[in-house]
């Protein structure tokens, strides 16, 4: 098992790659039709919560200082509002982007310093007891993606499909 370098990251690191491995177990098997249906139009679709996760990645890939951009940022940024007039990517693209950033964020968190983690990063949700800094903001994003792992799979449920696999594929690296 890889370690990183900051003592700080040995509960985000493996979060991360827990991550990675379930976001493919999630959307295993979903149809492409099926990721874009809503529960009695009150609920999300499973590509907008899946393209919410990808952006979590390229949110931690800035924080760390890496250049990666989300192609669909405009869709995705800061958990942005469900707009079905506009066109969303598929699957497959969103899985594409998901592997490049992921890969890179794996690394760069596994070199990550303890000087970096400390840096100021504000994100305006002004918690008296959160210190706006880039390891709780990283710590927010793995949050916040546990949350949407956990609404994708259950919508795999209700799509009628069985649940999400905690299958491990030992050729994922990241």
């Amino acid at each position: 098992m890889d370690k990183p370098t900051s003592t700080k990251l040995e509960v985000i690191v493996p979060a991360f790659r827990m991550h990675s491995q379930l976001f493919y177990n999630v959307l295993k098997g979903l149809e492409e039709a099926d990721a874009l249906k809503r529960v009695n139009n009150l609920t999300n679709h499973v590509v907008w919560m899946a393209g919410n996760l990808v952006n979590c990645h390229y949110m931690i890939a800035d924080l760390l200082g890496l250049d990666d951009k989300d192609p669909y940022n405009e869709l995705f940024s800061e958990g942005r509002s469900l707009d079905e007039r506009l066109p969303y990517p598929t699957l497959e693209q969103l899985k594409n982007s998901f592997a490049t950033v992921s890969a890179n964020v794996y690394h760069e968190l596994l070199s990550a310093s303890d000087d970096l983690l400390a840096k100021p990063a504000p994100f305006g949700m002004n918690i008296p007891f959160v210190e706006e800094n880039v390891l709780n903001m990283i710590g927010m994003c793995i949050g916040r993606e546990d949350y949407l792992l956990g609404q994708m799979g259950l919508m795999r449920k209700l799509l009628g499909l069985k649940g999400m696999s905690y299958d491990i594929n030992t050729d994922l690296d990241y």
